[in-house]
């Protein structure tokens, strides 16, 4: 997730806490910044951004954060998912969703299609690689 010059750094991480407090197994950090990545950069017209990443590696995680977003998306976005699943489902098996940063901060799970939002990749491991599977194991996560 990135935030740009004009956000507060310490919302933006307080809007990526959503996500993480609810899909985090193990005891959530005293601070986030002990879990989280942060790289400073600059943006495309010399804007000074600050890019945050974490990588949920561990599978009860990665359950807990697809149970959290499921549970607490609207009908409406589950519908869209389901419709654009296909769409969302790389050639790598990744499932990429992005969520509203505003919405987020306000404690509420969005489904968005701008390019300044809350990024997830979901990696779906199928062996040997089967991109049918994959799509049946997105539909029994997401919806």
């Amino acid at each position: 997730m990135i935030a740009h010059s004009t956000e507060e750094k310490s919302r933006v991480m307080d809007t990526l806490g959503l996500f993480l407090k609810n899909s985090l197994k193990k005891k959530f950090p005293n601070s986030l910044a002990e879990i989280v990545d942060t790289v400073e950069a600059e943006g495309h017209y010399g804007n000074p951004i600050t890019i945050f990443s974490i990588q949920l590696t561990r599978k009860h995680d990665t359950k807990a954060f697809s149970e959290f977003v499921h549970n607490n998306m609207t009908l409406e976005d589950i519908e869209i998912l389901r419709r654009e699943m296909p769409d969302r489902l790389d050639e790598d098996q990744l499932f990429h969703l992005r969520f509203d940063k505003q919405e987020a901060y306000m404690g509420r799970v969005k489904l968005v299609s701008s390019s300044d939002a809350i990024t997830a990749k979901v990696k779906i491991e199928t062996y040997p690689k089967n991109r049918e599977m994959a799509g049946k194991i997105v539909e029994e996560l997401f919806g």
